[in-house]
């Protein structure tokens, strides 16, 4: 009997008019049914308290989904003054024949090719063309069927003046082709009956008593809370989890890394996603037949231009290459082409933002960084994407070392959440010395980057004389450490049940 009153404490006042409705209905019922039996005003609060009734057992719940129809503008029109085949048909059974000029005088003229369409279909006309003309002949079937209705004009006649209602869908299939003439909707019906668990509590008896489901100041103010019972609150009931607004995960990492360099003193700037082969490659000292150029991995853009080569520059740009111009370096000592240079291509990466501010910003101290997509023509894979975001950076400064560079980036993943740093020796063609970045994460050692000192190949021609320490770093590589993701695809595959489940803290 304890156990009973458990369950009784559980029901809402209007849970427990429903259950005595149901009781007394002794089948299944539809809400309408419940709503005259149970004493509630509103559909609202039947549907409701079943919804909590079947979470909790004590009913259960049929749907069913019903199509209903109802005539459209333009269905009502032919309602009353008939098929444009049937006003084609009369016509031809008074005339015997007749042109599309004599269709326009009993159809609208969106109608004609309509009722043509349709005469020719049911057999009731033949079409003969003379000379510019085209010319309409009642057949032996069209004589025939004249006063015979067709299932279509039922269907008409039976919508009219109606609201909406149920028709075999096999029937108005012809109707639904027609624009503007039917209009469909769908209705969810709920049939309703008590479950064995919810027999066995009505069989124990059921006392419904006003009370208070919720207080407000109303209630307050007027004592009525005095009065009445106060329904207990269950904080351990099941209720369903809502979701809230909240920001994709990647654009809330994007701002993370923001926060950290704009907090270490880095200013950010930003470059342009189309860039020719000179300025994304050449000024970088990478050489002209590097694999990275050819077609398989960039993606080149036709039929496009970009004139802001400045000529004194890529003069000395092309006898870096060639020769090492002033730089004490021998260059590549391959010719260097300028057609080659003016190729214009989705940048491969932000180094190419960098670049541009050194040579208009020669003069240390500088300490800024960019978060931008880059492009390259790789195929999509668990841990490669076509397009993703670069985290690119410099310092430039007199006395710029290794070491600084090192505890930048190691400050920058600390803050990131990142305990166990190390840096491994690397090679890159417009840094030296290089380096990768790994992280220590579940167990092991992840690559996030590359980075180095500018190579002089890349800093004299800027005319900046003081070291670059410059950095590289995948924002989707960290994206998948910090949301512990297998695959970098599930960032962009919208993913609704990840999205609305991952920790953004």
């Amino acid at each position: 009997m304890e156990r009973s009153s458990e369950k009784m404490e559980e029901l809402s006042a209007n849970e427990k008019k429903v259950l005595l409705a149901l009781a007394n209905i002794g089948r299944k019922a539809s809400i309408d049914e419940i709503l005259k039996n149970s004493g509630l005003k509103k559909e609202s609060e039947v549907t409701n308290a079943l919804s909590w009734l079947r979470i909790k057992g004590f009913v259960d719940i049929k749907e069913r989904v019903r199509k209903l129809y109802s005539l459209g503008k333009e269905g009502k029109k032919l309602a009353e003054i008939g098929l444009p085949e049937r006003r084609a048909l009369n016509l031809l059974v008074k005339e015997k024949q007749v042109s599309i000029n004599d269709l326009k005088k009993v159809l609208d003229e969106y109608e004609v090719p309509i009722a043509i369409g349709w005469l020719k279909k049911r057999g009731w006309a033949e079409i003969e063309k003379r000379g510019n003309d085209v010319i309409l002949k009642l057949t032996d079937k069209g004589k025939e069927e004249k006063n015979k209705r067709l299932i279509e004009e039922e269907i008409l006649l039976a919508l009219k003046n109606k609201g909406w209602v149920e028709v075999d869908e096999q029937k108005i299939k012809a109707l639904k082709s027609r624009r503007g003439v039917i209009e469909e909707r769908e209705v969810t019906e709920i049939e309703a009956q008590l479950s064995n668990k919810g027999k066995e509590l009505v069989k124990r008896g059921i006392k419904v008593e006003e009370e208070i489901s919720q207080l407000n100041s109303e209630i307050i103010k007027t004592g009525i809370w005095k009065e009445r019972k106060i329904r207990p609150y269950d904080i351990e009931v099941f209720v369903s989890p809502t979701y809230g607004g909240k920001p994709h995960p990647l654009s809330l990492l994007k701002e993370e890394v923001r926060e950290i360099f704009l907090e270490m003193g880095f200013e950010e700037i930003e470059g342009d996603y189309i860039e020719t082969s000179f300025w994304n490659m050449d000024v970088l000292f990478i050489p002209q037949d590097h694999p990275a150029r050819e077609m398989q991995d960039t993606l080149y853009c036709r039929n496009v231009e970009i004139k802001d080569l400045d000529e004194r520059i890529l003069k000395i740009i092309k006898e870096v290459h060639e020769n090492g111009w002033k730089t004490g370096s021998k260059g590549w000592r391959i010719s260097f082409s300028e057609e080659e240079a003016r190729k214009v291509l989705l940048r491969t990466h932000t180094t190419v933002n960098t670049i541009r501010y050194l040579y208009r910003n020669p003069h240390p101290p500088a300490k800024v960084f960019s978060i931008g997509k880059v492009f390259r023509r790789e195929n999509l894979d668990p841990t490669h994407l076509p397009e993703f975001y670069q985290i690119e950076g410099i310092v430039h400064e007199k006395g710029a070392n290794f070491r600084q560079l090192m505890g930048v980036l190691r400050e920058f993943y600390k803050r990131m959440g990142f305990e166990k740093i190390r840096f491994r020796p690397a090679y890159f063609p417009y840094t030296e010395p290089s380096m990768e970045i790994e992280v220590f994460w579940n167990g092991k050692w992840m690559e996030l980057g590359g980075s180095g000192i500018f190579r002089p190949e890349v800093t004299y021609p800027a005319k900046v004389k003081n070291p670059v320490l410059a950095w590289g770093l995948g924002l989707e590589r960290l994206a998948m450490l910090k949301y512990d993701l297998h695959d970098i695809r599930q960032l962009y595959i919208s993913d609704l049940n990840w999205l609305r489940k991952v920790s953004l803290v």
